[in-house]
């Protein structure tokens, strides 16, 4: 059997409901909003999962696609920079624990960074050529995990260090120096079309075609990591899209908001007639998704709670769409059980042929979406999902499991638990630990058990100096 060309498109900072793809059970008022038809067309050609899980920011959710690995056990909690150096902030009462600050490394025995085999380098040795194209953000500035070429990939099309852009705006090079920001944001590798009036998300999308052109060439099986920066800060307008929300009479910052996204749901589109005109869009597996909610700044995605940082749903809860031709069921659903990034790294190595391309060690926490892919199969109904946040970054620190309907959220600081039913409450507008407290003692040993066994660390706390406990010591204390 030919081996599928694979394209994961991730899109940066973009919430549940950032589209006219409406992932709830009802259209909400931000799937009027917004204008991103090739996402409908994804989605009417493939399988929409209504429960699809990231972390709750940037550099976790990437380590994780990339190495299968559960946060808790990566331990790159929070978004990376500069070399040894945290991007926590200050609280009176704990502080960070001992993350992997450096990130994603491809060597032992650099400080603070987690150690694995990528996800890339398995498809490249099952024959891939592997293609990263925008945002790479896996490993601190002056580390080898900043360089993607380190990690597997044969082309980096400007990856490095920097979680985002410094500009979108070819006029500016894409740099931060225009407006006096840090030139550590600035995008590296599009020389070529600095003091031009284009926009990075077309640029990205125009040098990931010729990649992609130059694969098929070749007659070579090629993985396309589509990495857009957008639509993180810094927010600018893209101009092709802004107007129509302007005239609509969205404030300025919406309007800038909501041409973004349109934008890149118009890379989206390029990407797929692209693979219609060098005919091989039906042997190309094409998978959609986001690596964490909205940003705070933003409109909510209601009905869900919270934004980026935060354990709630509208933290976590992520678009995911995947169009597979022959397999995927054209225009499905499939909201029987949830899925979470870490499941990307099995489900592409099957789609390969290569799940026999196991990390040295063996251990991943993902598991292959594959089976629902045709709707055969209901998934893995007896599993729980985790996150693990230990970090003082904008949000107190947190960890919490979803197990079936319920989910429990962990505060670190206070000691506190809340409880929601998902099923009834999708909101989470009710918290009911006080009048479940059997399900809040099944879920803290289910949290407990999985942070012992990844090894996670937990925040300190300032006043002894003594780690907060794990939840279940804090239960029996009660």
């Amino acid at each position: 059997m030919q081996q599928p060309n694979i394209i994961f498109f991730l899109v940066d900072d973009m919430g549940w409901q950032d589209t006219s793809v409406p992932f709830h059970t009802e259209i909400t008022e931000l799937n009027r909003r917004y204008r991103t038809p090739n996402m409908e067309r994804l989605a009417a050609a493939g399988v929409k999962f209504t429960q699809a899980y990231a972390c709750p920011l940037c550099s976790p959710s990437r380590v994780s696609l990339m190495t299968g690995l559960n946060a808790a056990r990566h331990m790159v909690t929070n978004w990376t920079l500069r070399r040894d150096q945290e991007t926590d902030t200050a609280r009176d009462d704990v502080r960070s624990a001992d993350w992997n600050v450096n990130g994603l490394c491809p060597e032992p025995g650099v400080s603070r960074t987690v150690h694995a085999e990528t996800l890339a380098a398995l498809l490249r040795q099952a024959g891939y050529r592997t293609i990263h194209c925008g945002k790479g953000h896996l490993g601190a500035h002056g580390t080898p995990g900043a360089d993607l070429l380190n990690l597997g990939f044969d082309v980096n099309i400007a990856g490095h260090a920097a979680g985002g852009p410094g500009s979108y705006y070819g006029i500016h090079n894409f740099s931060a120096a225009w407006r006096g920001g840090d030139r550590i944001w600035d995008v590296p590798g599009l020389e070529k079309y600095h003091g031009q009036d284009v926009n990075l998300t077309d640029v990205l999308t125009r040098e990931a075609i010729t990649e992609i052109e130059r694969s098929v060439e070749d007659r070579r099986p090629f993985y396309l990591y589509m990495s857009h920066y957008a639509v993180h800060a810094p927010w600018e307008k893209d101009d092709r899209f802004y107007r129509p929300y302007e005239e609509s009479g969205l404030p300025e910052f919406e309007a800038t908001y909501a041409s973004m996204l349109e934008s890149q749901d118009d890379s989206l589109g390029e990407i797929m007639r692209s693979l219609e005109r060098l005919q091989v869009d039906q042997n190309t597996v094409l998978v959609f998704m986001t690596d964490n909610g909205q940003p705070k700044q933003v409109p909510r995605n209601r009905p869900l709670r919270g934004h980026k940082l935060t354990p709630y749903e509208g933290g976590v809860r992520v678009p995911l769409i995947v169009k597979w031709p022959g397999i995927a069921r054209p225009g499905s659903v499939y909201s029987r059980t949830p899925v979470i990034i870490e499941d990307i790294f099995p489900t592409f190595l099957e789609l390969a042929g290569a799940a026999h391309l196991v990390p040295k060690d063996g251990t991943i926490d993902g598991r292959s979406f594959v089976p629902q892919l045709d709707g055969s199969q209901c998934g893995h109904a007896g599993r729980a999902l985790y996150w693990h946040y230990p970090n003082t970054y904008d949000q107190p620190p947190f960890s919490a499991v979803r197990y079936g309907d319920w989910k429990l959220i962990y505060f670190h600081a206070d000691r506190k638990f809340e409880l929601y039913n998902l099923r009834d409450d999708i909101g989470e507008r009710h918290e009911c630990s006080q009048s479940k407290p059997t399900e809040v003692r099944r879920l803290s040993r289910l949290l407990t058990r999985h942070l012992e066994e990844t090894g996670a660390k937990m925040p300190v706390t300032i006043a002894t100096g003594e780690a907060v406990s794990l939840p279940d010591g804090v239960i029996s204390g009660l």
